[in-house]
């Protein structure tokens, strides 16, 4: 379960809670509005190819059923620009060189930043 949040438990605001899951294929993310005002859509070009891509509207619960491996980038539309951003990381992150090209900016950048360095280090 990846919570949308107002505010982490590391005192940021608007976050993904948690913002890096390791999982498998096969396995099934959950994620809550657990705060209003949220919503969780595919990052362009941060999702395996032939994986279906989401967009889920303003306080909607999300599943991903996760079959293909890969770098799964996340973000909320309303708080993007905030740097609410998240990763599911599903066996071998073999899309993650097209995932690192990805033109970011602010702090969307600084966000996807540190998810993918934690990403290689696997």
């Amino acid at each position: 379960v990846i919570k949308m949040l107002n505010k982490g438990s590391d005192g940021r605001f608007m976050v993904f809670d948690p913002e890096f899951v390791i999982a498998q294929p096969g396995d099934t993310v959950r994620v809550v509005a657990t705060d209003q005002g949220h919503s969780v859509e595919t990052m362009p070009g941060m999702w395996p190819e032939g994986a279906s891509p989401i967009k889920g509207k303003i306080g909607q619960e999300v599943v991903i059923g996760l079959k293909q491996e890969g770098f799964y980038g996340l973000k909320c539309q309303p708080h993007y620009l905030m740097g609410m951003v998240a990763v599911v990381i599903v066996g071998k992150p073999q899309n993650l060189e097209q995932a690192k090209s990805v033109k970011l900016t602010g702090k969307p950048k600084e966000a996807f930043q540190r998810l993918l360095e934690q990403a290689a280090q696997l």
